[in-house]
């Protein structure tokens, strides 16, 4: 009897130093698992750190409206900074807006994140050869120019313009101004004739070319009347 005590004694002692570290064990994970736990803490944190993507942007694009032979133009220069690459269509446009009225200027789309070129005002117009045959607020009346608020007249004033992409960027954009050597409506023709949009050149050759028949029957007056007078 004694020695069967003994030998379950024996045996209870031993299932318990094998049953603590199965516990301890235990605990541990459920402490690693648990909510809070230092252990998962250290696991989720440990060399990892969350990424938030880098918005695009079109910081040092521009556009300036210039004049080319008596042509109104829009300059635009497009750069788009994406280095996440979140923009899938990468297509650019101009809008310009005076508050009542608006409209939008197709440029094209971005190779390599860039573009660049010029477009006509609107309301304007040129040939085949570049020559300008319209302006914003003028319209062609029985063969005369005459001012008029259609035609993209609201271009001329105060505007706002913005660049476009996916992001977007306000840009400063006004209509040229005319100077001595680029007219940016039509050039006032010789006074008592009709305005009709021509250039200085098709009347100065004209004016010469009549001085100089002028001046070719003056001379050959004087010479007449010289030879009479030795005759």
């Amino acid at each position: 009897m004694t020695i069967r005590l003994s030998l379950s004694a024996i045996a209870l002692a031993t299932l318990v130093v094998i049953g603590v570290p199965a516990a301890a064990s235990a605990a541990t994970d459920a402490t690693s698992t648990r909510p809070g736990g230092g252990a998962a803490v250290a696991e989720a944190t440990d060399g990892y750190t969350p990424k938030t993507p880098e918005e695009p942007t079109l910081a040092g694009s521009s556009a300036v409206g210039e004049c080319d032979r008596d042509v109104p133009w829009i300059q635009y220069s497009v750069t788009l900074t994406d280095p996440d690459s979140q923009v899938t269509a990468p297509t650019a446009r101009l809008v310009l807006s005076d508050g009542a009225h608006s409209t939008t200027i197709a440029l094209g789309e971005l190779v390599g994140n860039e573009l660049s070129g010029r477009v006509l005002w609107p309301g304007a117009s040129v040939d085949a050869a570049g020559n300008p045959t319209g302006w914003p607020g003028w319209e062609l009346v029985d063969g005369a120019w005459t001012q008029t608020d259609g035609n993209f007249a609201w271009v001329r004033g105060r505007i706002s313009a913005v660049l476009e992409v996916n992001p977007q960027i306000a840009v400063a954009l006004a209509y040229p101004p005319t100077s001595p050597d680029c007219v940016t409506g039509p050039r006032p023709a010789a006074a008592g004739l009709a305005v009709t949009g021509g250039t200085l050149g098709g009347v100065l050759p004209a004016a010469i070319a009549g001085g100089v028949i002028v001046l070719g029957g003056t001379g050959l007056l004087l010479l007449l009347r010289r030879r009479r007078r030795q005759g």
